[in-house]
């Protein structure tokens, strides 16, 4: 056996562990879960340090659980949140339980012979039978009100700043996610909880139901909720949440979330985010504190996650695409490009559209650069910077006498224009 707790403290992912729960761990092969909430289909960046939890609680030897809040999700986790949440229907929760198993699957492994293999739980598997009159009976009686009132999550959202009152729906969320608990201890010998360090309340009402009910010992260990260094939320951009499927949040802005990281946080970020060893992040850090200006910590943290949450295949392609902004790269480079990608590399550049049929019969670059576009003021301006050879199409130098056709078009739809080094504008084909 590893040592979890000790691993865990070192990286930084320790907020609060109940007595005993080292010396629990050591003894034989243990079971954990951490419940992860289904309403996308997609995990975010914000989930990744539960999920790192598991994978380390499963490299120490022992057994992970992912929940997936199926009934919790229907209901909705007041801690942390002023206001309640959609409540989600039974096909779209079955959904994103698929969606996120797939993500959950290239971290933690889910199918060897192996004892301490991960499983996926639902809980609503377990709720959906369960009447309302059965779990106030089998389960309410055990927990006084004054023991869910003195709860962090309630009390918050019960005083006097919270903009609404909380529903009895919200209020009865620790009941059932310490239901959880004591099915899993019951069913899968579950009998440690992890999570943020906003679900403590949750996590021990479901070590007072096992005790309670069940006579049994459970235990709790919850993770820092992850900061910035400069006060703004960790895993959002100006589009929203940094979210690991693809489609939503491409390898390439995924690359770049991790690189733009401050020095602060990377040098935290490397040891949550990454399986390198305390050897490798002390050698790193001690590189990367001699010469800052080469980001290694920032380079680093982002390939070993990129690779980690996409592929191999996926990073080249968003160093490459990085590279189209902040380095020397070709016009093949260009074109290699996907529709997304491209746009996100060139988000914020400015636009401008064109015809197709404009395109087709072909438009002389002092005419695209002025009045086409709108990119320079004057053909005069375009004409003086095409002579001192300051105009780029795609990448490659052009003269006056270029004339933009179709051949130019990348994905068949964009054409990059640069004047300079550093200004940038695309031009739209429809």
């Amino acid at each position: 056996m590893k040592n979890f707790i000790e691993e865990v403290t070192w990286r930084g992912m320790l907020h609060d562990v109940m007595p005993g729960t080292e010396e629990h761990l050591m003894e034989q092969m243990r079971v954990a879960y951490v419940g992860i909430d289904p309403t996308a289909d997609s995990l975010h960046i914000g989930h990744l340090v539960g999920v790192m939890l598991l994978k380390h609680f499963q490299l120490s030897g022992h057994k992970p659980l992912a929940l997936v809040g199926g009934a919790t999700g229907m209901i909705g986790d007041p801690s942390g949140k002023s206001n309640e949440r959609n409540l989600l229907d039974e096909p779209t929760l079955r959904h994103n339980q698929e969606a996120i198993k797939g993500q959950l699957a290239r971290f933690l492994d889910f199918t060897s012979d192996a004892a301490n293999a991960a499983e996926l739980v639902n809980n609503y598997d377990w709720m959906k039978n369960f009447s309302f009159l059965d779990f106030i009976r089998d389960v309410g009686k055990h927990i006084t009100v004054n023991y869910m009132m003195a709860k962090d999550s309630v009390k918050k959202r019960l005083s006097s700043e919270a903009a609404e009152g909380m529903s009895f729906t919200e209020f009865t969320y620790q009941l059932v996610q310490g239901y959880d608990f004591l099915h899993l201890y019951r069913e899968k010998n579950c009998t440690l909880q992890m999570g943020g360090s906003d679900q403590w309340g949750n996590i021990t009402t479901g070590t007072e139901l096992v005790r309670r009910i069940a006579s049994g010992k459970a235990y709790a260990l919850t993770c820092p909720l992850i900061t910035k260094a400069d006060g703004t939320k960790f895993g959002k951009s100006e589009g929203g949440n940094i979210w690991l499927d693809s489609v939503r949040t491409s390898p390439y802005k995924f690359y770049q979330y991790w690189l733009n990281t401050s020095d602060v946080d990377a040098e935290k970020y490397i040891k949550i985010f990454t399986f390198l060893s305390k050897e490798e992040i002390e050698i790193l850090t001690e590189k990367h504190k001699e010469a800052p200006h080469l980001r290694l910590l920032q380079k680093r943290l982002a390939e070993e996650i990129t690779v980690m949450v996409h592929s191999t295949e996926d990073l080249k392609n968003a160093i490459k695409a990085s590279n189209i902004l902040f380095g020397n790269s070709t016009s093949d480079d260009l074109k290699q490009l996907d529709d997304a990608t491209f746009l996100d590399v060139f988000d914020g550049v400015p636009q401008a559209e064109v015809s197709r049929n404009e395109i087709e019969t072909g438009i002389n670059i002092v005419d695209v650069l002025n009045e086409k576009t709108g990119f320079l003021k004057s053909n005069g301006e375009a004409r003086r910077a095409l002579t001192a050879n300051s105009i780029s199409v795609n990448k490659e130098k052009v003269t006056e006498d270029f004339v933009l056709s179709t051949k130019d078009l990348i994905n068949n739809q964009f054409v990059l224009l640069q004047s300079g080094k550093k200004n940038y504008f695309v031009v739209r084909v429809v």
